[in-house]
């Protein structure tokens, strides 16, 4: 059976939860990797069943009532997700931004689009700040959540990182973040 990525996020969404529905996991990844990681939520209902079938989860049906699904990491889900984790990892990173869609095609539109652009990234990325900057503030020191600041740290690093552009940009500034990617650059 092919594993996709999607496969590998249920499991892990279920080996950090326990046994999950399915609307337990679309719950869970929204409020989680929803931040970073996009895909059909309708695969959350989907995949734990084919996973189900490979033997990757186990299954348990209420009998009664609505009989909801729920699903747990079975032995061999488990290896398979450890196998995934300490694989490595050839892909490049991959930013599928339509921000940066349009200002590829920025001279196909009207002059005045890449300024209205800017001031809409603008104000999207520094409500993602606050945003990662209120779970730092109501989760960062709890531990049951320091090994997931690993990736908020980086989330407020890509953040921080667009801002910085599209601050230059919508200010006609680009040369000055030039000038301190050079600077910051320890290859000189």
């Amino acid at each position: 059976m092919r594993l996709s990525t999607t496969s590998y996020l249920v499991m892990g969404m279920i080996a950090l939860r326990g046994p999950s529905t399915p609307y337990d996991l679309k719950r869970a990844v929204s409020r989680s990797v929803g931040y970073f990681w996009h895909f059909p939520h309708a695969q959350l209902y989907s995949e734990p069943e084919r996973l189900a079938q490979a033997g990757l989860l186990a299954l348990d049906t209420e009998d009664r009532g609505r009989r909801r699904k729920t699903y747990s990491l079975t032995s061999e889900g488990r290896s398979a997700l450890r196998e995934w984790l300490a694989a490595p990892t050839p892909e490049h990173f991959e930013m599928r931004d339509v921000a940066e869609l349009k200002l590829f095609f920025n001279e196909a539109g009207s002059p005045d689009d890449v300024g209205k652009l800017a001031q809409e990234q603008i104000r999207q990325h520094e409500e993602r700040i606050a945003d990662y900057e209120d779970m730092v503030a109501r989760h960062g020191r709890e531990e049951w959540a320091e090994p997931r600041m690993i990736t908020l740290e980086l989330g407020l690093e890509m953040e921080h990182a667009a801002l910085r552009f599209w601050t230059a940009l919508a200010g006609d500034d680009l040369d000055r973040l030039r000038r301190e990617r050079t600077e910051r650059d320890p290859r000189g």
